[in-house]
This record gives structure tokens, sequence and C-alpha cells, in this order.
């Protein structure tokens, strides 16, 4: 089994980028909206805000109180989309129970939309016209390319199907020839679906959903499931699954570092775009 670093193609890429960023001279602006104080969300845009300061993109925090109205919220979108200085906005989630998320995230303008997330952005993906592509399904196609596994002729089964990962993701690997199943938690039998797959690809969020008796020797598994077990982070696959495995991403290390990379790239993608 060989394991897909996401780690090594996110340095890898880091220094592209800042290399693009600098040569190019690019300015580049990106507004990162949080209410209230999440503790998991703390974590992830520390990690946003150091990784694209590092390639030289001015990133920004603004953090709004957790009793921020819809209105409020949505005239600091208004604003920003406004904002000239800034090349893209992402929305934190989750955002407060008494917040429409999905309203305020299409609220974005698309030509400023970094996490992919807006109808105009999800649709090019399904017309095979892709514009920005969500970041975790980004950051598996780019894992995919570096380490060369075909996509074309493939017969790939997508676990989750939500409008974050699974469902863009399907319609993604569609564009790039291979033959999909989208599977969700009211398919039946799921082992008959698995079973002959060549490439497995979980984000469901459930430890130990694939086991060894539901993957087929040689398979390619992408892990994008994060459980705590036992203090431990987990994925989907069951490691007696992934020992069956041609190619594996690891969790931690494999698709979840290539997300934060992958806000960087569809940043440059967005500012290359600006008229």
């Amino acid at each position: 089994m060989k394991i897909i670093s996401g780690t090594q193609v996110r340095k890898e890429l880091l220094e592209k980028y800042k290399e693009t960023i600098q040569k190019k001279n690019l300015k580049i602006g990106l507004a990162i909206i949080q209410l209230g104080d999440n503790e998991a969300s703390n974590t992830y845009i520390r990690n946003k805000l150091k990784y694209t300061q590092e390639v030289g993109i001015d990133s920004q925090l603004i953090k709004l109180p957790e009793e921020t109205t819809q209105e409020e919220l949505e005239n600091q979108i208004k604003a920003l989309n406004k904002d000239k200085k800034i090349t893209g906005i992402i929305l934190q989630s989750p955002t407060p129970k008494h917040i429409d998320f999905t309203k305020c995230a299409r609220l974005i303008a698309p030509e400023k939309d970094v996490d992919g997330f807006s109808e105009e952005n999800l649709f090019s993906i399904r017309d095979n016209q892709e514009k920005i592509i969500p970041c975790t399904v980004k950051g598996i196609l780019k894992l995919f390319d570096y380490y060369k596994i075909p996509l074309e002729g493939k017969n790939v089964v997508v676990m989750g199907r939500s409008n974050i990962v699974g469902r863009p993701l399907a319609d993604a690997l569609i564009n790039r020839n291979a033959t999909v199943t989208l599977c969700h938690s009211k398919t039946e039998n799921l082992e008959k679906f698995t079973k002959h797959a060549d490439i497995v690809i979980s984000a469901v969020g459930k430890a130990g959903l694939v086991k060894k008796e539901m993957v087929k020797k040689g398979f390619v598994g992408i892990d994008v499931g994060i459980n705590m077990v036992n203090g431990k982070l987990v994925g989907d696959f069951t490691k007696e699954a992934g020992e069956k495995a041609s190619y594996m991403t690891p969790v931690p290390g494999g698709v979840g570092p290539m997300t934060v990379a992958m806000i960087i790239d569809n940043l440059i993608e967005l500012k290359e775009k600006e008229k």
C-alpha cells in the first residue's frame, strides 16, 4: 500500500503558490467571517490565516458576536462583495442556529466565492463548465493528479451526498470520465457497490464504516471522514480495509491538509479572473 500524503503535496504546492504570487505581484485579500467562538472553528481559522499569510496573502478575520442577526450578516457579506481589496470571502461554519448558513454562503459573489458554495459555481461543475471547485473536492482531484491515479473509465463509489463534498465530487469525477455511484445513508447493501469499485471515497464521518470485506484488493481509498475515537483522530475506513488498498489517504494527513491549500489555489484563480 502506498500512502497518499496530503501533507507532502501541500508543502510542495505552498512553495509553488508563494512563487506565483511573488512573480506575478498578485495583491490578494481574503476575509474570513466568523460568528461566535467555536473551538473547532478557531483551529481551522488559525490554519487558514497561517498558510495564506505564509504565501503572501493579506488575510483577515472578521469576528462577529454570536448574536449577530441574519440581516447584519447579510449586510456584512454585501459590503465585502463591494470591497475591491477583498479577492475572496469565506463564511466559517458552523454558524449559530438562528443563521441560515446556505443562504448567506450563496450571497457571497461567485467571483469571490473561495469555498465554491455559490449556486453558480456548484452548477458549473454539474454543467461540465467548472469555475471554482469546493476546496475539499479540488484537493482530492489534485491528489489523483499528483499520484497519477487514473480516473477515466474507473468505477468510483462516493459515499456521502453533501453539497460540500459528495455531490460536487461525483460531478467532477464524471467530468473526468469516471463511472460514479453516489451512495448515502439510505443506500441498501452498501457492500454491493463498494466491493467492485476501483476507487472508494468516504465522506460520511462514521468511524469503521468501510470494512475489509467491503473492498477489493488493490482498490484506491480516499478517506474524508474525521472522527474522534478514544481521543484519537480516525477516518471512515478500518485499518484492515486500508491494508487492502494500493493507495490510501491517512487520517490525519491525507485530504485535510489539501483543503487548506486549495483555499490558496482558488484565491489565485479568482485573482487571475478579475476584470
